[in-house]
């Protein structure tokens, strides 16, 4: 080989090399961090799961529960808003997608408002308690704001 030197082939392997290594180490990033907003998502889906199955069934799409029976199960409720509350933080340094939040926001909106329960028990529990922040904001905002965008502006 005239002309060229075994340093300069040695260096220009090191090189790419090198790039390759960071280009890999970022794909690795980005793997890791999709992992963890799966784990997330994942865990808050099986917890919402979890809370919905000991809700009675006729609370669901139903007209609402006896007294007896609200009282009894007020405190899965408690525990359900909780859940939407904590499913918000996190939202707020956008560790998930917009499109899982975008289903979260209308689900949470769909049993605040639609289901009669649910809606007594938010009501009951929001004249209580000074809890839920980021869960009364949400409503406040009419579940239209995403909170990944609350620290803006």
């Amino acid at each position: 080989m005239d002309g060229v030197r075994w340093t300069d082939v040695v260096f220009g392997v090191a090189a790419a090399v090198s790039a390759l290594a960071v280009v890999l180490a970022m794909l690795q990033l980005r793997l890791a961090k999709a992992i963890i907003e799966l784990e997330f998502e994942d865990g808050s889906d099986n917890g919402y799961r979890d809370l919905i199955s000991c809700i009675p069934t006729k609370a669901l799409p139903g007209s609402g529960l006896p007294p007896c029976e609200y009282k009894a199960v007020f405190n899965d409720f408690y525990r359900y808003f909780d859940l939407s509350n904590q499913q918000i933080i996190p939202r707020t340094r956008k560790p998930f997608s917009p499109r899982v939040w975008t289903q979260w926001c209308a689900e949470i909106q769909y049993n605040l408002k639609s289901l009669p329960t649910f809606k007594r028990a938010w009501n009951d529990i929001k004249t209580r308690r000074t809890s839920f922040e980021e869960l009364r904001k949400l409503e406040k905002n009419k579940f239209k704001d995403d909170p990944a965008e609350w620290g803006r502006g």
